[in-house]
């Protein structure tokens, strides 16, 4: 398949003519058609299609197709009989009245080919750019990052399910590309049996006896069908299949394979001594190879991944802001709804889209964002974020690359802090030219040594023994059996940008500036509402990725449009006697 890029089509006669009737003051569709028709360009994708063969659709057409979709959240089938049907789509994508459209099947591949080719941000990064022409986003400025769990799109499966389903997907998948060497190889009747429907955990055995055999049962097969995969009179290309690979690995993480005395086999299912891999490395479904099972507090645990959203707010200065109310003051109700565009108030937009497995922590996307940011260009001079992205390093960092991280950060966790008793860390002055440390009974320390903890730089300080035997502060400070303190510091630089922090986030001033940052919850609730972004569509993390990168395309769009139309921001809704509740207390 070829590309031609010639762009978005012009909009045909009658098709205006009818769009524009039925739509006297437009739709989303036609507005973004109107002002966004340059995002939509076909070049952009050229790496993703041949020189050679039949061309096919425009890859802008398909782009513009897809982001209408996540906006109104629709299933290829039905955003494929939109274009058809829909006489405002019909005007976006430039289509005759009579055109028939195209088949659903045409949307898949085109998300699999930009997969395919690292595309997933094409048209997210274009409609950014488009934004910072417009003036509507740019470096410097507040941001605010928070980030929302998302359910894979494969069934949920324990240990034992999983073994068996392996088997069970390698098994389908060597009947359909070697159906003859896999009848040579194993009792096709006895594994069609077993292996038939899917493995489900209600029809397993329900006393633990029973399932114990099952497991054996499950990694007998498994080692016998990879055994016979690996053997020297197997063609190499069976190997290569995707599912059998993936078998192997489960074999490996599931099962431990031992001789016993007579040189015979053994197989047993691991147990957390037996050295299960940990959840990043561990595959939960020989269908999404992408997707892991995370867990954030006591009530929540997910398979599939993790989405953080970057979005604007209020990126005006505050006196820019302040002076453009009271013009707005003085100018009156009468100045009309033509001014549009919300007459000052600009969209807070999505600026950034990072997806990861589930298991990845915050704190360990928070300098990828701020580097996606950067690079685009719209780099915040402040960015909000909850307690789960900063650290020491980070927010130095930060600091040196002119992003100021309103973020509480985490306190002291040592046993006197935690229990308000005694001394915790903050208590002690520390000398960093002496090298030494002063505990609040005026004593100093003993030892300073550098060390690595976890790959990162921090001292280990001591104090004597002797020192801290007949302090009459040592129950307030210390509860050791050589009843002596010790303190963990991180470099001087790290450690001082700490306790800055960890002072401010304790003032007023601090805390109803921070308050900014809950915004963001409404934006993942937008998400969620709209796009269904807490559920994925597809399998494997680039598939995901660009879901959620076509997501926040179609909430910004939406947003736009609302920027464009004077829309005004809709109010929490309450109830009469919740007003009347208000109203008795004023």
């Amino acid at each position: 398949m070829s590309m031609r890029p010639v762009g978005l089509p012009e909009i045909p006669e009658q098709t205006v003519r009818v769009a524009r009737a039925a739509f006297p003051k437009g739709s989303l569709a036609i507005r973004a058609r109107d002002r966004l028709a340059g995002v939509f360009a076909d070049e952009p994708f050229a790496g993703a299609f041949g020189v050679r063969g039949a061309p096919g659709l425009s890859p802008g057409v398909l782009s513009l197709v897809t982001v209408l979709q996540f906006a109104e959240d629709l299933t290829d089938r039905q955003a494929a009989a939109m274009a058809v049907r829909a006489i405002d789509w019909k005007y976006a994508l430039g289509m005759e009245l009579t055109d028939t459209g195209f088949d659903a099947s045409v949307l898949s591949r085109f998300r699999a080919r930009l997969a395919d080719h690292g595309m997933e941000r094409v048209v997210f990064d274009r409609l950014l750019e488009h934004c910072k022409d417009a003036g509507l986003v740019g470096a410097g400025g507040r941001q605010r990052t928070d980030s929302t769990y998302v359910i894979s799109a494969v069934r949920d499966l324990n240990r034992l399910e999983l073994a068996g389903e392996s088997v069970r997907a390698a098994l389908e998948a060597l009947a359909t590309a070697a159906p003859s060497w896999l009848a040579g190889r194993i009792d096709v009747a006895e594994f069609a049996e077993r292996y038939g429907p899917r493995i489900d955990g209600w029809r397993m055995p329900s006393s633990q006896t029973k399932r114990d055999r099952l497991a054996l049962v499950f990694g007998q097969d498994a080692l016998a069908l990879c055994s016979a995969v690996w053997a020297a009179d197997t063609p190499v290309w069976v190997r290569e299949i995707e599912a059998v690979g993936l078998l192997r690995q489960v074999l490996v993480q599931t099962y431990t394979i031992s001789s016993d005395a007579r040189g015979r086999q053994v197989i047993r299912k691991r147990d957390a001594d037996d050295g299960v891999p940990p959840g990043q490395l561990r595959l939960a479904s020989p269908y999404d190879t992408d997707a892991r099972w995370a867990a954030k507090g006591e009530d929540l645990f997910w398979l599939g991944y993790k989405v953080h959203l970057t979005e604007t707010c209020g990126t005006l200065p505050e006196a820019e802001a302040e002076a453009e109310a009271e013009a707005e003051a003085e100018a009156g109700a009468g100045a009309g709804a033509g001014a549009g565009a919300g007459a000052g108030v600009q969209p807070n937009l999505i600026t950034d889209v990072h997806t990861t497995d589930a298991t990845v922590p915050d704190v360990k996307a928070t300098a990828p964002i701020q580097r996606k940011l950067a690079r685009h260009g719209v780099k915040p001079a402040e960015h909000y974020l909850d307690s789960g992205y900063p650290s020491a390093d980070l927010i130095t960092k930060a600091v040196k690359d002119g992003i100021c991280m309103i973020t509480p950060v985490l306190l002291d966790h040592s046993a006197q802090a935690k229990a308000a008793e005694g001394f915790a860390k903050n208590a002690f002055t520390v000398d960093w030219k002496t090298r030494q440390v002063r505990c609040p009974a005026g004593r100093t320390s003993s030892h300073w040594n550098p060390v690595k903890q976890h790959g990162k730089d921090a001292i280990v300080i001591t104090f004597s023994v002797l020192t801290c035997r007949d302090c009459p502060f040592q129950g307030q400070c210390t509860t050791s059996k050589p009843g002596r303190r010790m303190l963990t510091l991180r470099p001087r630089e790290l450690h001082e940008s700490l306790a800055r922090a960890r002072a401010e986030q304790q003032t007023d001033t601090w805390k109803n500036k921070y308050a900014l940052r809950a915004g963001v919850e409404g934006t993942i609730n937008q998400a969620l509402d709209i796009t269904g972004i807490r559920r994925a569509r597809y399998r494997g993390l680039p598939k995901v990725r660009l879901q959620h990168a076509f997501s926040a395309t179609a909430l910004n769009l939406i947003r736009l449009d609302a920027y464009w139309t004077d829309s005004p921001l809709r109010h929490t809704r309450t109830s009469r006697l919740e007003r009347l509740a208000y109203q008795l207390t004023a």
